[in-house]
């Protein structure tokens, strides 16, 4: 099979059938001159001869601008045994029936004939690759075939430490592990399975047995794990570790959406505060990540940057899913399906022409309804790229987005389950100025530990997954038609406000004590025993607006910039009238806080002034005005006169 590919007469062009007389290699030979030289050598001279003998790159696998691809992934399966968060439902997905997907020998076929057209590094991805039983067995085949170099596994790591030994002797060369947080609990939420041990403990394993460097693959997203990036990186100081921090697609329906998007610089940036020693490493003109090392850290670190600054112009990659459908991009609206060619008898010259045809028409980059506006992607990083040439312009129709990601994934999700943190982990997770704070989800403790300490918990209900990748549009959406702090299931549970987009919030409260003359008249002349009243009252509520999410359980902890109570007498009524305002920059409303100072400032007066009387009665708590958020403003009809 090898002469096969070196022979070959007939080549498919980059624009239809072109008629080659012969191919050269470097020596000025023709390539059926090296291979009748060669016709008595042994077949392990012959298979070293191919190995070491340059040849020009099949024209098969060569797209129209002169991209070589040597690189094919496949999906073994679409079934997996985490749920995470941002790929699927808790139930899980329908998945595609078994006599749609490859078989074994497909799979084995199509790899050998991609293999002697110049594909020298294969990856096994999913789904979870490891769910297949006869995993072992493919990567064994896989190691006879003439040519290829390189086998690599991307994998959850849930049965990496025991499948790992057998799958080492049969000849995986490259390791790739998705891991999107250190903290158990955290993983826990987001895969709503255990297993965090497991996956460290295959990361050890993959050490024990010789794999430099283990890749490990993350997806950083803005309010779930990007306040781990250096806890990431101080794994790295002692094992030969390679961390990948993979950007976020921030494209969700049919508008681009950044607040879940942390770009390559942000997060440069970062790491760089902990470490400005950080140096830049030389990498492959193909290799799709930004390689840097602390000096005396053993291993490194990588940004796939495929938002930020895109790499489409040394792609160098196939795929080809579990049902057997050829990609020539993931961003892409073309496939075709191989398997149906495979099952109607095509010859391997027809289904070559049929690869080169698909190859041909591969985009130079990703398509245009996938570039993001440049003035939005120019606020993420400073260091902007040029345009590329030659890309369509067409506007996409309203609701292809999610058409054609139904048809290019891996699986076939039902349409409101996709997410664009499903296609970047399968391209790359699962094969694959001044840095703000950084919220964490509040839900859990986010202790980074090996281990699950005493105490460490997950909330006892999880996030939906609508909940979890709800976008929140900028507009005024109006009051909510539900309870947010109720799920589906009348379970109690917290909002994620992680993605929202930081604005100024405003609110003001109010509350009325009714003293009685007596009482009233103590206050205003300061004649009680404890003290100033309305000082320490004053005092009081302003320690309760910072202790809001201390009192009120599903209260989110957020950073007051401003709190002013204010107590005024009101002779008439016998009453004190306590006044709050609230000013906060951030992701959620401030209404809280400035109701539970006027009520703590309301109990502290109650509290100095119950020695003398009981008849004091707290009413009238209410929100009077509150300022930005998504539901709008609000401001409460001033009352009549009493």
């Amino acid at each position: 099979m090898a002469g096969h590919r070196v022979c070959r007469l007939l080549h498919w062009g980059l624009r239809g059938p072109l008629l080659i007389p012969a191919r050269s290699c470097v020596s000025g030979a023709t390539a059926l001159e090296v291979t009748a030289a060669n016709q008595n050598l042994t077949n392990a001279e012959r298979k070293r001869f191919i190995r070491e003998t340059p040849v020009p790159f099949s024209a098969f696998l060569t797209d129209g601008f002169g991209r070589h691809h040597n690189y094919l992934r496949i999906s073994l399966t679409e079934k997996c045994n985490l749920r995470c968060q941002y790929c699927m439902p808790e139930e899980g997905v329908k998945l595609t029936p078994k006599g749609e997907l490859l078989t074994t020998q497909e799979i084995l076929t199509l790899a050998r004939l991609f293999v002697q057209e110049g594909v020298d590094k294969i990856r096994l991805t999913g789904g979870e690759p490891l769910i297949r039983p006869d995993v072992v067995d493919i990567i064994a085949q896989l190691r006879k075939l003439d040519g290829l170099k390189t086998i690599a596994l991307t994998t959850n790591g849930i049965t990496l430490s025991r499948q790992l030994p057998k799958l080492r002797a049969a000849g995986l060369d490259v390791l790739n592990i998705s891991l999107d947080t250190l903290v158990p609990a955290k993983f826990e939420f987001i895969v709503r399975r255990k297993g965090f041990h497991k996956v460290m403990e295959g990361i050890d394993k993959a050490v024990e047995l010789g794999y430099n460097p283990v890749k490990v693959n993350c997806v950083v997203m803005r309010g779930l794990n990007e306040d781990e990036l250096v806890d990431f990186v101080a794994l790295t100081e002692k094992q030969p570790l390679e961390v990948r921090f993979i950007e976020y697609m921030p494209f969700d329906g049919n508008k681009w959406n950044f607040k879940k998007m942390v770009s390559y610089q942000e997060m440069l940036d970062t790491i760089r505060q902990k470490w400005p020693e950080l140096e830049k490493l030389p990498t492959e003109t193909s290799s799709t990540s930004k390689a840097f090392r602390v000096p005396g850290f053993q291993g490194q670190i990588g940004f796939i940057t495929s938002m930020s600054e895109h790499f489409c112009g040394s792609c160098n990659r196939l795929r080809i899913t579990a049902d057997g459908n050829l990609k020539v991009c993931l961003f892409g609206n073309s496939e075709v399906s191989l398997r149906d060619w495979l099952r109607s008898n095509t010859s391997e010259e027809e289904l070559i022409q049929v690869i080169a045809a698909a190859v041909g028409r591969k985009k130079r980059q990703h398509a245009d309804w996938l570039r993001p506006p440049r003035a939005r992607l120019d606020a993420l990083t400073p260091s902007p790229h040029p345009e590329a040439e030659g890309a369509d312009a067409a506007a996409p129709r309203p609701g292809s987005f999610r058409n054609m990601f139904i048809r290019q994934t891996y699986l076939r999700w039902p349409r409101d389950i996709l997410t664009p943190a499903v296609l970047i982990s399968r391209c790359f997770s699962h094969d694959q100025k001044v840095p703000r704070p950084i919220p964490e989800p509040k839900c859990l403790n986010t202790q980074s530990s090996s281990y699950v300490e005493a105490g460490e918990t997950i909330c006892t209900q999880s996030r939906k997954t609508d909940d979890f990748n709800e976008t929140h549009n900028p507009e005024t959406r109006g009051p909510s038609e539900h309870l947010t702090h109720v799920d589906s299931d009348g379970k109690v549970t917290m909002v994620d406000v992680g993605m929202k987009i930081d604005s100024g919030r405003t609110a003001v409260a109010m509350a009325m004590v009714r003293l009685g003359p007596k009482v009233f008249e103590l206050v205003q002349t300061n004649g009680l025993k404890k003290g100033d009243v309305l000082s320490v009252a004053q005092i009081a509520g302003i320690q309760g607006a910072k202790s809001t999410s201390q009192l009120i359980p599903l209260c989110h902890n957020i950073t007051l910039n401003h709190v002013a109570v204010s107590l005024q007498l009101d002779a008439r009524r016998y009453s004190v009238v306590i006044t709050a305002t609230c000013r906060s920059h951030g992701k959620t409303g401030v209404e809280m806080e400035a109701l539970t100072a006027v009520s703590v400032a309301a109990l502290t007066v109650y509290d100095m002034c119950k020695a003398v009387s009981h008849d004091i009665v707290i009413e009238e708590v209410k929100l009077c005005s509150k300022t930005g958020g998504q539901r709008g403003d609000f401001q409460r009809p001033q009352d009549p006169p009493a």
